[in-house]
């Protein structure tokens, strides 16, 4: 049946009239409790438009662009489900809304890393009855422009949903939710493998010259991107891929086994830059405007590895991301950084000290930003990581020590150490480097009860060796009888650290740390095409 022009017309126009909402507004959403809220929508333009919950009823009226924002006044934590009644030409009720305690989750694949993919998996399911906690997951879409919406549903913490929340985030809600007896709504927007440029607006990296470079590769890749020659070239590589697993497989059939060859990687196709996850602001625009300027408490952050090849770079781009995301929300909100977990990282365990090593520049980095930016936290896990997996599956652990830091610094519950030692200065003394810490709680100790092990000591001539060291009160001593006149000391100064055992009384490990200045292995290193050059030793100080 064909419909006339006219009716079409005004079928489209009524639609565009109604009232909505971004997909954050929906059933079974939090709140954030004891600050104002805004609210905001679509509808036409010059609609009236009211927004009732509790005891408070505001009411606006869309601008000529058919949008329309309000602010509700602060409200106190309510696990109570009340009705969210916004009106205008017509009526949306949002059902099972509650009042509590709202945090961000962000990051690559460890925050992304599912409950039911952590340890414990079955028994965490079976166990989890939390109607309180609810967690929105944004779905995984790049833009190359900053969107208004997103996709996503919220889900109460039940055996039914909890399997597919971030583990990461979960159990740093639920720790929360013990502690003050809250709602907790947890927005989950993480994307495994990702880089924190992919998380930053436009807006502000260029701002930033160590991101030039970067944006002019991108630039350059972009417009140079021929979709049909791309996929010829992968199709050759393919085709030249399996004739030689072909010939391996022949050569292998008259080996013995210690003697058969390993099988190359499949080759993967170029990635168009219009839809890589990868590409600059890509997940800022699809996955972080559209809550923009939803109110929250702060944010946690567990991202890093596809970065290390970059590690100095990002000491400054973790903070311009930081302050991205404050200045975007005009809230200096708390945000809470997971230190990379101890990880084989495909090296041999490293037995000889001075190696340059991407992934303890990366943490550096991290600690870095969490010691300089205010409301700044970071969780030490480099003693819950796994050898040979990038994902470590204790992520209850992970979730807690996060949790410790917005329970001191967020909700005054500050009865504990919630951080492990952290480097604040040393001191030479003649043969032996003397080296403060924040963070030591009741006192230093090892987790083995024996001496500090994984400290590395070198003189000017940045010939490491092996160190001793003893603790004195909140102090380490360091030295080696083969360097007498000491300059630098460094600590778990690998990605596998097996030895690192200084932590707090608390139990809480301490970071990896450096006390020279000498040019890292990474620096110059500011583009990811230009980043799988291998690492050269760092040049001697001038």
């Amino acid at each position: 049946m064909k419909y006339p022009v006219s009716l079409l017309l005004l079928l489209a126009a009524s639609l565009h009239a109604e009232v909505k909402l971004p997909a954050i507004f929906s059933d079974g959403m939090v709140l954030q409790q004891t600050q104002l809220v805004r609210v905001w929508g679509t509808a036409e333009a010059g609609e009236p438009v009211k927004v009732t919950f509790g005891e408070q009823t505001h009411s606006t009226v869309t601008d000529p662009d058919g949008k329309w924002s309000l602010t509700l006044n602060p409200m106190n934590a309510s696990a109570e489900p009340a009705d969210f009644v916004v009106a205008g030409k017509n009526t949306l009720t949002l059902k099972n809304v509650l009042v509590g305690e709202v945090w961000i989750c962000s990051g690559q694949s460890n925050m992304q890393w599912t409950v039911k993919q952590a340890g414990k998996a079955q028994e965490e399911i079976a166990a989890a009855n939390h109607p309180q906690i609810r967690m929105f997951n944004v779905e995984r879409i790049p833009s190359m422009t900053p969107q208004t919406d997103c996709k996503g549903a919220w889900k109460e913490a039940t055996s039914a949903n909890v399997g597919d929340f971030s583990a990461v985030g979960y159990f740093f809600g639920r720790h929360l939710h013990r502690v003050l007896k809250v709602p907790v709504g947890l927005i989950n927007t993480s994307w495994g493998g990702t880089r924190v440029e992919a998380w930053t607006s436009n807006e502000s990296l260029e701002e930033r010259p160590c991101a030039k470079d970067m944006l002019a590769d991108w630039m350059d890749y972009v417009s140079k991107w021929d979709g049909p020659k791309a996929q010829a070239e992968y199709e050759k590589l393919k085709a030249d891929w399996q004739a030689q697993l072909k010939q391996i497989d022949e050569e292998n059939a008259k080996l013995p086994a210690e003697q058969k060859k390993t099988k190359p990687p499949a080759p993967r196709p170029a990635e168009d830059p219009a839809k890589t996850p990868h590409h600059p602001s890509v997940l800022y625009n699809g996955m972080v405007a559209p809550l923009i300027p939803y109110a929250i408490k702060g944010a946690i952050w567990y991202q890093g590895e596809s970065n290390q090849r970059r590690a100095f770079q990002y000491q400054e781009l973790l903070p311009t991301m930081i302050n991205d995301w404050r200045k975007q929300w005009a809230d200096p909100f708390s945000f809470y950084i997971v230190q990379l977990a101890n990880f084989g990282n495909n090296h041999p365990v490293a037995t000889e000290p001075g190696v340059p090593d991407t992934w303890a520049e990366l943490q550096e980095a991290q600690t870095l930003t969490a010691q300089t930016l205010d409301k700044c936290g970071i969780a030490i896990i480099n003693d819950i990581g796994e050898e040979k997996d990038i994902h470590p599956k204790n992520k209850q652990e992970v979730g807690r020590r996060l949790a410790l830091w917005a329970l001191a610094n967020d909700y005054g519950k500050s009865g504990t150490e919630y951080c492990g030692p952290l480097y604040l200065s040393s001191v030479v003394q003649k043969d032996k480097i003397r080296v403060q810490f924040t963070h030591t709680g009741s006192g230093l100790k090892t987790r083995d009860g024996g001496e500090p092990k994984c400290f590395q000591i070198t003189g000017a001539d940045q010939k490491w060796v092996w160190a001793k060291a003893k603790i004195e009160g909140s102090e380490v001593v360091v030295w080696n009888e083969s360097v007498p006149e000491p300059v630098g000391v460094r600590y778990a100064w690998a990605s596998w650290p097996v030895d690192a055992n200084l932590i707090n009384a608390e139990g809480l490990p301490a970071s990896c740390f450096r006390t020279d200045d000498f040019v890292p292995s990474t620096l110059g290193v500011v583009s990811p095409f230009k980043e799988n050059e291998p690492a050269k030793p760092a040049p001697a100080k001038p």
